[in-house]
């Protein structure tokens, strides 16, 4: 029983740990100056910024919504199903996230009213991780369909260069044999 107490204690002081600890979210590629890698704390960011950013995601988001619909009617043109069963999963994820997203936003918006600087942090960071994850999606989208391996411009031509040595003509159709003449011997022995 002591055991169990004391494992009580730990879990709950983890939990207040983690709480008090600022949250960190990527930052986009579109802020000037700023590797997609860097770090950034969502309190470290103004909260007009968050709005402009949280807007800006969601217009992304709606686009490779708009893609990914695409592929999944590319897919269903070709009539293959593990394609169009894959593609569809990732819209299905697209679309969960664009929702959560939605919400997510309203959320902010009016975290930022209330001058409610937690909550706007953690929706804020909603949306950024729901961003990361949609342009996630996008890419196994097009590795469903297989563009990422056979992308081709529409300016591309082939060009093909037929050897000179090789024997002219079709291969299908080949030429019929020459006439084979057999004569009958000769009538007498007598030459």
């Amino acid at each position: 029983m002591r055991y169990i107490g004391m494992l009580a204690v730990v879990l709950v002081g983890g939990l207040a740990l983690a709480q008090s600890t600022p949250r960190a979210v990527p930052r986009p590629a579109s802020a000037p100056g700023v590797s997609p890698f860097q770090v950034e704390k969502a309190s470290d960011v103004p909260d007009t910024t968050k709005l402009e950013r949280s807007t800006k995601a969601l217009g992304t988001m709606r686009e490779v919504l708009r893609d990914v619909l695409g592929k999944l009617e590319e897919a269903r043109r070709a009539k293959d199903v593990v394609k169009l069963n894959c593609v569809n999963e990732k819209l299905t994820q697209i679309k969960g996230l664009l929702r959560i997203s939605e919400q997510a936003d309203v959320a902010l918006q009016e975290a930022v009213a209330t001058r409610d600087t937690t909550s706007g942090e953690h929706e804020y960071t909603k949306v950024m991780i729901a961003q990361q994850k949609v342009s996630q999606m996008r890419s196994e989208a097009e590795k469903c369909i297989g563009q990422l391996a056979f992308q081709a411009d529409e300016n591309m031509s082939v060009e093909v260069e037929e050897p000179k040595d090789l024997p002219g003509g079709d291969p299908t159709r080949p030429k019929p044999p020459d006439d084979v003449v057999i004569r009958p011997p000769p009538a007498s022995a007598v030459q």
